[in-house]
């Protein structure tokens, strides 16, 4: 196990709830961020989204602002995507937001705006770059011109050694232009495109030399799971839009640090017409879910081009925030319980507490096992109150076991999300 990845990871994996941001030039199409792969779109035919990028409503104190009210501990902003187009202003490309009609570093704006709310700010960044002239095109999986004819002669022209030093120096500027910054969000290998083919290694060395308790995630290469993984291989792992059944553990079952990242309608970046929208209570209960499992939960918004959050997003975060006020608690700095996963919920613990989250309750009597003489006291989280902790008169005619018993007032004091019971411990 290693510690000092645990260590350092600690911090981060205490927040338990993110905001993701897919934002880029690709939200004037309305059709996602890998609109140039899905439909085979030239550099040329994609200009006009650069040409009409105004993000002219952009307010990221509104966004950070949002992400604070719906109980979010820390953010990741797309700075660039797959289509290689920078929201930071770099010295490196003249493709960035400062020479759209927005005219703005939207990064700087962004950090700032989040660390006046005093939440934990990452940077997204695509290893992938679908502008650059020196990445591979007619060969590559992903790249929109891949099997274009009028691209396989171009190849033998380009030196990929040039574009790990572009990228080199952009992740450098990242990371030296403002400020600490605490999480660096790669984005992703495939293929014989993993590992060394990026440097890695000596990214890696850049990286914590400049911030040597910075969080990287897994997509780099490597597998984070071995008992010795190359330097590269992230300090924690990163499923997308699912929650592993287990958790993430090593391959000896040791739980590892990992962070399940999951959009709020179907798409990452701005689709107008996508309304299937996650619920609060959905939202909610995965991450009461990742957080019984040992993992974060990191949840994607699509700012429009002019940088406005869907009005749906921000119904749905809000939601979601009034039920964290009332019961963050068992999320934030708590894990994996000692008790077993019973069948109407999750649990959640941390050193002092226990936490019961009634989700699938068909009774208003609960009965734990594995807590006896373990539990002093038990009170609704959401208000404090006392939670009866009496044994049923014939509990033994039917339980082999003595369990610990919770008893609720009625259905009607039940939270149809998830009713948490704070459990106080001897």
């Amino acid at each position: 196990m290693d510690i000092a990845r645990l260590q350092r990871t600690k911090p981060f994996m205490d927040k338990r709830f993110g905001m993701f941001i897919h934002w880029g030039i690709y939200a004037v199409e309305s059709a996602g961020e890998w609109i140039r792969n899905n439909r085979n779109i030239t550099i040329e035919d994609y200009q006009p989204n650069f040409d009409c990028f105004t993000a002219d409503q952009y307010d990221p104190k509104k966004w950070a602002k949002l992400a604070k009210e719906a109980g979010m501990k820390y953010a990741v902003l797309t700075t660039k995507h797959h289509d290689g187009f920078c929201l930071f202003d770099s010295q490196y490309t003249d493709y960035k937001a400062t020479n759209t009609p927005a005219g703005r570093d939207l990064v700087k704006e962004y950090v700032e705006a989040f660390r006046a709310e005093g939440l934990m700010v990452g940077f997204y960044y695509s290893l992938l770059d679908w502008h650059h002239p020196d990445f591979p095109a007619y060969a590559d999986m992903h790249h929109p011109m891949r099997g274009n004819e009028a691209y396989k002669d171009k190849e033998k022209d380009k030196d990929f050694s040039r574009y790990t030093e572009y990228m080199y120096n952009q992740v450098k500027e990242l990371l030296t232009n403002y400020g600490k910054i605490d999480i660096m969000w790669f984005d992703f290998h495939y293929a014989e495109m993993t590992g060394e083919k990026w440097e890695a290694t000596k990214l890696v060395k850049m990286i914590r030399e400049i911030n040597p308790d910075i969080i990287i995630d897994d997509r780099l290469g490597g597998d984070i799971k071995v008992d010795d993984p190359v330097y590269y291989a992230g300090d924690y792992g990163s499923p997308e839009q699912m929650i592993p059944a287990g958790g993430v553990v090593d391959y000896k079952g040791n739980p590892i640090p990992w962070e399940t990242c999951m959009t709020l309608n179907d798409h990452w970046g701005y689709v107008a017409d996508d309304i299937n929208y996650k619920t609060p209570k959905n939202v909610i209960r995965m991450l009461v879910e990742c957080t019984s499992k040992g993992g974060n939960l990191i949840l994607n918004v699509g700012p429009d081009a002019r940088g406005n959050i869907p009005e749906k997003s921000v119904e749905i975060l809000k939601e979601v925030g009034k039920w964290m006020r009332a019961n963050g608690e068992s999320i934030y700095g708590c894990g994996i319980s000692s008790i077993p996963k019973p069948e109407w919920g999750r649990i959640t613990e941390n050193e002092d507490y226990i936490y019961l989250h009634l989700i699938d309750a068909n009774t208003v009597c609960f009965a734990i096992e594995g807590l006896k003489d373990k539990v002093k006291f038990a009170t609704r989280l959401s208000d404090g109150s006392k939670i009866n902790m009496e044994k049923p008169w014939n509990y033994t005619s039917f339980l082999e076991k003595d369990p610990l018993f919770i008893h609720l007032p009625n259905y009607n004091t039940m939270d149809d999300i998830d009713t948490v019971i704070k459990l106080y411990k001897k």
